[in-house]
């Protein structure tokens, strides 16, 4: 993996927010507590592509890493924030992110949960993995979002008018709530995140969110997809829409799962793309 912050050479404001170095700050492998024996995750390799791990500034005593995949060469590129499982940033994260910037992309990954200084991915057990996530505030995951916009908007790869979010899970939620309250967002696509806390800010949302939801998804239901719906049209919200796969349970983007279904995972990433270029991300 290469650690740059420039094609063209590194500029000394560079090392404030990046870190230069031979170790990963992020975990190397699949998140242990959900990876299946069988699985055979996609992995998209890194010819083209620039790969970074950097130090975002967001007013904490120690800032918010973030991975990064970008094309190679000069030019501004639309930019795609993804937003973890609670599972943290893991090689599923990171392919997510190279996927992206093999299409033309920025995509950034920032480590929400690293205040904790538990390395998620390692853990086993999800009993000691949800109250690490909860610690996570949502008005600091908010802050965190905002700095990484802001981030995003001065560099010289980006194009910070054209900027999109995508989340799975935990993070599915997290680009609802991001789409209300980040005016720098253009569009967000929201991976079977969780409705009930944010059906009745439906108003709030200040960019179109396409949601991907499992039909069996048993954390999810019905009743709570139903009332999204209805809140987004008592809104106004046209530009917003739940998709529905029937036959498909939570995690089925999450191609090192169990849950995985390729079929719909293949399906909605298409229904991602086209939603971000529908809405100027792109």
């Amino acid at each position: 993996m290469t650690l740059l912050t420039r094609p063209e050479g590194s500029l000394p404001e560079d090392f404030h927010v990046s870190r230069r170095t031979a170790a990963s700050m992020f975990f190397v492998g699949y998140a242990l507590a959900a990876v299946a024996a069988d699985a055979a995750p996609i992995t998209t390799p890194t010819d083209g592509l620039v790969i970074e791990e950097v130090l975002i500034p967001n007013g904490a005593p120690k800032p918010l890493p973030a991975y990064v995949a970008r094309p190679k060469g000069r030019g501004r590129h639309a930019t795609i924030l993804v937003v973890n499982e609670v599972f943290g940033i893991h090689d599923y994260i990171k392919d997510i992110c190279r996927r992206l910037a093999a299409l033309g992309y920025v995509a950034v990954a920032p480590d929400f949960f690293y205040r904790s200084g538990v390395n998620l991915p390692a853990l086993t057990d999800i009993k000691q993995i949800i109250p690490v996530v909860q610690q996570a505030s949502a008005d600091q995951v908010d802050g965190d979002v905002r700095a990484t916009t802001n981030w995003i908007k001065a560099r010289p790869f980006a194009d910070g008018k054209r900027i999109g979010i995508t989340g799975f899970c935990w993070g599915g939620a997290v680009v609802w709530r991001s789409a209300m309250v980040d005016p720098d967002i253009r569009a967000g696509v929201a991976w079977y995140g969780q409705l009930k806390p944010l059906v009745a800010r439906a108003a709030e949302l200040k960019a179109p969110v396409l949601g991907l939801y499992g039909g069996l998804d048993q954390g999810i239901n019905q009743a709570d997809r139903d009332a999204m719906s209805a809140a987004l049209t008592a809104a106004g919200k046209t530009g917003s829409s739940i998709h529905l796969y029937p036959d498909a349970q939570h995690g089925f983007h999450a191609d090192y799962r169990a849950s995985y279904n390729e079929a719909d995972a293949k399906d909605g990433w298409a229904r991602m793309l086209a939603h971000f270029k529908a809405n100027g991300v792109i």
